[in-house]
């Protein structure tokens, strides 16, 4: 069954579109992606400065008796706002520009690089307030508390539990264009999976007002959607008369066998 379209307010995301299928090549973003992921790597770094630079005031301020408990809980909770601004802008630039799992160490270097900041703007602290003969037992328990919970509060802030990669990205949107013949896709502003129907049911409900269509990488870009309707892929697997899971062209092998 053809795609009927939708009554929905429909916004095509230009920019990155494929016209036709092809093997699976490497995933390249494109030079306005790049861009933007630069811009935001930039300002996340600049953030990341700032959250330290709170930090080193902290310390500043530890070795400078007598300790003022609100200056330097004040320091720690605008430590801990930048680096969950700078953590939230990282990870947003890699789905812009996501980098090869081909080089683990390096992948999750760029991956996790929230959580190595959090830990560079805090661990210092927490360790020279319990270190610090001037604070009290009271006070390092309360400004060590809280620096503490900032450390956790920052790490899994930090933390990309579902890391982009250009290999994820390049296997994605083959599968698409296996199925479709074209890497353009459906999502919605509260949807968690990108469709292959602008008609599916799923998407098209009383809550939804506006469906975007775009590539599979944009549908991950302004979303961070990375999973396929499921529902999408059973029917475009039914009009095409594929296996669930199996390849078009592992589909055409089989007929192939079977007729010799």
């Amino acid at each position: 069954m053809a795609d009927k379209g939708t009554k929905k307010k429909l916004t095509k995301v230009t920019g990155g579109e494929s016209s036709s299928a092809a093997p699976v090549k490497p995933f390249v973003a494109s030079d306005e992606s790049k861009k933007k992921a630069r811009n935001f790597r930039i300002i996340a770094v600049l953030c990341w400065l700032v959250a330290i630079a709170f930090q080193g005031v902290a310390i500043y301020l530890l070795t400078k008796p007598p300790i003022v408990m609100w200056q330097l809980i004040a320091l720690i909770l605008a430590d801990l706002i930048f680096v969950i601004a700078g953590s939230l802008l990282w990870k947003k630039s890699n789905r812009f520009d996501p980098p090869s799992e081909k080089n683990k160490i390096l992948f999750f270097m760029q991956s996790q690089l929230g959580v190595i900041a959090a830990i560079i703007a805090f661990l210092p602290l927490i360790i020279l307030i319990f270190m610090n003969k001037n604070v009290s037992g009271k006070q390092k328990g309360i400004i060590g508390g809280i620096a503490i919970a900032a450390l956790l509060i920052a790490g899994v802030t930090g933390v990309d539990w579902n890391p982009p990669s250009v290999e994820q990205y390049a296997e994605q949107t083959a599968q698409v264009e296996e199925l479709t013949g074209k890497n353009s896709v459906f999502w919605t502003k509260a949807g968690t999976r990108y469709h292959l129907y602008s008609d599916c049911w799923r998407i098209n409900t009383k809550r939804t007002d506006e469906i975007f269509q775009g590539t599979v990488a944009q549908a991950r870009e302004l979303k961070n959607i990375s999973e396929l309707c499921s529902t999408c892929e059973e029917r475009v697997r039914k009009e095409k008369g594929l296996e669930i899971g199996k390849t078009a062209a592992e589909a055409a092998k089989e007929a192939l066998e079977k007729k010799e």
